[in-house]
């Protein structure tokens, strides 16, 4: 909340002297039946063409800033916070909006927070951001956050702490591009194998990752048979891929072998399972510069799981681990709303 314009540093002149001066608040016009806005905005600086309108509006005397040293206008502070701020990927307008600056991305990718960092800077006085959860995946121009000065007029001194803290910490929010991943998927199930039941992994995964810019190269649908999953994968090894899908066998089944299969196929690292509903049994590795993921069959009846959750990261160019599917916790359980609005809930969004 603003405070009382009596404690800004202002002065109260006669409107007749106040051409050059800077308006310390905004001034409403009020037109019976026909409008009610600001004529003025706070911040305005008064010439010799808006002394008519203000006599017109019935002010004999204007609030105006009296900035003493070592004291900065909100829209002069918001510029300097907002560049501090803005890492590799984020931009900003340079007109503030009523003291506000809002940060968007300059182009698609993985937008990321230094949470912590962000936490600090709005423990220092008289200065605040906000934004939307770390590990987002963006599209160009799309809001990331918004910072601003309480009052209208900061010390110098409180806005310079804010300042070195986030040149300090730099970068604080930063977009990552995606990388135009080559992908390979393995489809398995002998049910699918055999033509009993038509596949539907193939359009779901190749929608999602399109859609962050990768490509998917080839696609093969093999049955529960472990040798065979183990030997395609290697075959995919061998070919130019940063990414192999396989989609389902991920289950406690004696029939499902996916998972096994992968363990044979001399991936270094093997992390199964993540604390995410849906996507327990998920499955993420690394071999090299491949990454390698088992994907639950859950990806067939929810719109969204812990593929959507990951697939971000490794199209950024991430190798998240044991502890980052285990943070997942704190915001891995999906409502199953009757209508999805993923991104915009909770699922996903640790505190």
């Amino acid at each position: 909340m603003k405070k009382n314009p009596k404690a800004w540093p202002v002065k109260t002149i006669p409107v007749e002297q106040a051409v050059g001066t800077v308006l310390a608040h905004d001034m409403t016009q009020v037109i019976p039946g026909k409008y009610k806005g600001p004529a003025f905005k706070k911040g305005h600086e008064i010439t010799s063409g808006d002394l008519c309108r203000l006599m017109q509006m019935g002010k004999n005397n204007l609030y105006v800033l009296d900035l003493k040293t070592g004291q900065v206008h909100e829209d002069e502070a918001v510029m300097e916070l907002a560049s501090a701020l803005a890492g590799p990927g984020v931009t900003f307008s340079g007109t503030p909006s009523e003291g506000k600056l809002e940060l968007r991305a300059a182009y698609p990718g993985l937008f990321k927070v230094n949470v912590s960092v962000l936490e600090d800077f709005n423990m220092l006085p008289d200065v605040m951001c906000a934004s939307i959860h770390t590990h987002t995946a963006v599209t160009k121009h799309q809001s990331l956050a918004a910072t601003r000065a309480i009052p209208l007029v900061i010390r110098r001194s409180d806005l310079d702490q804010a300042v070195l803290l986030a040149k300090e910490h730099f970068p604080i929010f930063s977009v990552t591009l995606f990388l135009p991943l080559k992908i390979r998927l393995i489809i398995t199930g002998d049910e699918v194998y055999k033509g009993l039941v038509q596949d539907r992994f193939q359009a779901i995964v190749k929608e999602k990752v399109t859609r962050l810019g990768g490509s998917l190269e080839e696609s093969v649908i093999l049955p529960d048979h472990r040798d065979r999953i183990s030997r395609q994968i290697h075959e995919f090894l061998k070919k130019d891929t940063d990414l192999i899908i396989t989609t389902g066998g991920m289950s406690v089944d004696p029939d499902d072998v996916t998972k096994e299969a992968i363990e044979d196929s001399g991936f270094e690292q093997i992390h199964y399972s993540s604390a995410v509903l849906p996507g327990a049994m998920f499955l993420l590795g690394y071999h090299g510069r491949t990454t390698i993921m088992g994907l639950p069959a859950c990806g067939l009846y929810h719109r969204t799981t812990i593929f959507d959750l990951i697939l971000p990261r490794v199209m950024a160019g991430e190798t998240p681990g044991a502890r980052d599917l285990a943070r997942l916790g704190h915001g891995g359980l999906c409502l199953n709303c009757k209508t999805c609005r993923y991104p915009a809930c909770s699922f996903g969004k640790p505190g």
